[in-house]
C-alpha cells in the first residue's frame, strides 16, 4: 500500500486568478497566491492574513490562508493550525464566491477531511471536485486524482470494504485519465496500484513497467513518481507475485529474488547510455 507521506507529499496547486483590489495592498492576495503554489506557505499565510484586510479580498484570501494553513499542517502538525484552517474556510461567503473558487473551497474542505481521518467523506468531495473541476491545469487535476485515489485506499484500509468495487472504480477512473492525458503521474501509478489491489498481478506487474518509462512525461513530479513505483514493485507487486507463483516460502523468496533482479535490470535499462569517449569534445 501507498505510504502516507508520500500520498500527502503530491499537494494540489491553485489555479483561480488573483482578485485585484485598491487599498491597502493591491498584490496581497496575488502574492499569497503565487506563495501557496510555490510551496511557500508561511510567506502565503502572511500575505493573506494581510489581504484579509481587503474588503474585496476577503473572500479569495480566506481560502488561500485556509488552504495554506492546511499545508502547513501537514508539514509540521500543528493542531492550531487544523482548527485555524477549518474555522477560515468555513468564514467563506459562499454567496460571493465565483465557481471557480467553490472548486477551490471544495477541495479544501476535503484535503481537512482527509487530514483528520475522515477518508471515505474526503473522496466524496474530491470526487465531487473532479466532475465539477474549471479548465484547471494538468498538474492541479493530477493532485486531486492521487487525492481522491488516495482517499479512496485509505478508507479501504481503515474500514474494511469492498475492495474489488473501489479498486475497480480507481483502475476506470484512471483509465481514462491516462488516455486523456498520458503524462498524469497519477494515472500512472494507480492504474498499477489497483490492478494489484484487483489481484491481477500480471497486469500491475507490466503497468508498473509502463508507468516507469511514463515517468519522463511527468517532469516535475518525475522522481516522486518513480519512488511511489519502486516501493509500490519492491513492497507489494513482487512479494505478490512470488506468493502466487510459488508454494514453498523458499521458493517464495528465491522468485522474490528474481523478479527483484528483474525488476532492476529493467530500471538500468531504461537509464540512458553514457556518452561514449569518441563522442567527447
Amino acid at each position: 500500500m501507498r505510504p502516507i507521506a508520500l500520498v500527502l507529499a503530491l499537494v494540489a496547486c491553485l489555479d483561480v486568478p488573483a482578485l485585484c483590489a485598491a487599498q491597502p495592498d493591491p498584490g496581497a492576495l496575488a502574492r499569497a497566491r503565487r506563495a501557496y503554489n510555490e510551496g511557500r506557505y508561511d510567506a502565503a499565510i502572511g500575505a493573506a492574513r494581510h489581504s484579509l484586510e481587503v474588503p474585496d479580498q476577503v473572500n479569495g484570501a480566506r481560502l488561500v490562508l485556509g488552504r495554506a494553513l492546511l499545508e502547513r499542517y501537514r508539514a509540521a502538525a500543528r493542531l492550531g493550525d487544523l482548527v485555524e484552517a477549518r474555522d477560515t474556510l468555513r468564514a467563506v461567503d459562499l454567496a460571493h464566491l465565483p465557481q471557480a473558487e467553490r472548486y477551490e473551497l471544495m477541495v479544501g474542505f476535503g484535503q481537512w477531511l482527509f487530514l483528520t481521518g475522515r477518508f471515505g467523506a474526503a473522496a466524496e468531495l474530491f470526487d465531487s471536485a473532479l466532475g465539477s473541476a474549471p479548465a484547471v491545469s494538468s498538474p492541479t487535476r493530477d493532485r486531486l486524482l492521487d487525492w481522491w485515489a488516495s482517499a479512496l485506499e485509505r478508507d479501504l484500509q481503515d474500514a474494511h470494504g469492498d475492495a474489488g468495487a473501489i479498486y475497480a472504480q480507481v483502475l476506470d477512473r484512471m483509465e481514462q485519465e491516462a488516455r486523456k492525458d498520458p503524462s498524469c503521474a497519477a494515472a500512472a501509478y494507480w492504474i498499477a496500484a489497483a490492478a494489484r489491489g484487483l489481484g491481477r498481478l500480471d497486469r500491475a506487474w507490466q503497468a508498473a513497467m509502463a508507468a516507469w518509462v511514463r515517468t519522463d512525461l511527468s517532469h516535475d513530479r518525475s522522481e516522486v513518481l518513480r519512488a511511489d513505483l519502486d516501493r509500490l514493485v519492491l513492497t507489494a507487486i513482487i512479494p505478490d507475485r512470488a506468493r502466487e507463483t510459488a508454494a514453498a516460502r523458499t521458493d517464495q523468496r528465491q522468485a522474490a529474488d528474481t523478479m527483484v533482479t528483474e525488476w532492476e535490470r529493467f530500471k538500468a535499462d531504461w537509464e540512458p547510455s553514457p556518452p561514449s569517449p569518441s563522442s567527447q569534445p
